[in-house]
């Protein structure tokens, strides 16, 4: 099993050490550059925009964070490129401009966001982007055909479940993931402790979870987990492990 001491050294600054959207937005190179100076992992997320480039965006819709209707996925990167973020001076980055900014200064955690039958192309396009890049980086998703893509694409890199969930109808299909030889597993931290997640711990799984917004799901994840993904605070503040 993978070296993953890395994972679970530094909380994991969620769409980057954003600031709830205020002045620094979520999955911004600002947001990016405030967690490398913080010292905080980056937890991001990718979409494949329509020119088969992997940019770094949660929705799939642009209007929450664009202000404008449009399918993220019907866009170049390009055109991405020239659209603001909340108003602000950032643009929608695309993952080789991240990688660029951070330069393995510190880890990244990156989640691929896929759409069922249109992902052709996609984790095959975000591991040569990431080819020669020199620095800690781990792929994750909910969707299990990127995972099974990833590892039939030898992914040189740690792969993870992002999953919640309590049910023992929800475990059977997170194992059936976990199946594919995944490295670890970011799960809702209000879904924890649980049959599937301590079953998973006790063979060497790293566990990380998400999102953490105050001290008291801070408490609950260092008692549950290895690391915490958080938003809206700052850790070093409060930090109790």
């Amino acid at each position: 099993m993978k070296d993953l001491s890395w994972l679970k050294a530094e909380p994991i600054a969620h769409r980057g050490f954003h600031d709830m959207n205020r002045e620094v937005w979520e999955n911004t190179l600002s947001a990016f550059s405030r967690a490398v100076e913080s010292g905080f992992a980056i937890e991001c997320d990718l979409q494949f925009a329509a020119d088969s480039v992997p940019v770094v965006f949660h929705d799939h819709d642009l209007q929450r964070l664009c202000g404008i209707a449009g399918d993220v996925r019907a866009k170049t990167s390009a055109e991405l490129g020239l659209l603001s973020v909340g108003g602000t001076g950032d643009k929608v980055p695309t993952l080789k401009q991240m990688l660029r900014l951070v330069a393995g200064r510190v880890p990244l955690i990156i989640e691929l966001k896929g759409r069922l039958g249109d992902d052709e192309g996609f984790c095959a396009a975000v591991l040569e982007t990431l080819e020669g890049y020199e620095g800690h980086v781990a792929l994750m998703s909910f969707d299990h055909w990127l995972l099974r893509d990833l590892k039939e694409l030898d992914a040189p890199y740690p792969l993870g479940l992002t999953a919640e969930g309590v049910n023992p109808e929800t475990f059977f299909v997170h194992e059936e993931a976990m199946h594919l030889g995944l490295d670890f597993i970011s799960y809702h931290y209000g879904h924890l402790p649980n049959a599937f997640t301590e079953k998973e711990r006790a063979l060497g799984r790293t566990l990380i979870t998400w999102t953490v917004r105050d001290r008291q799901a801070q408490e609950h994840t260092f008692a549950n987990a290895d690391q915490m993904t958080f938003e809206g605070f700052d850790p070093r503040e409060s930090m109790i492990s």
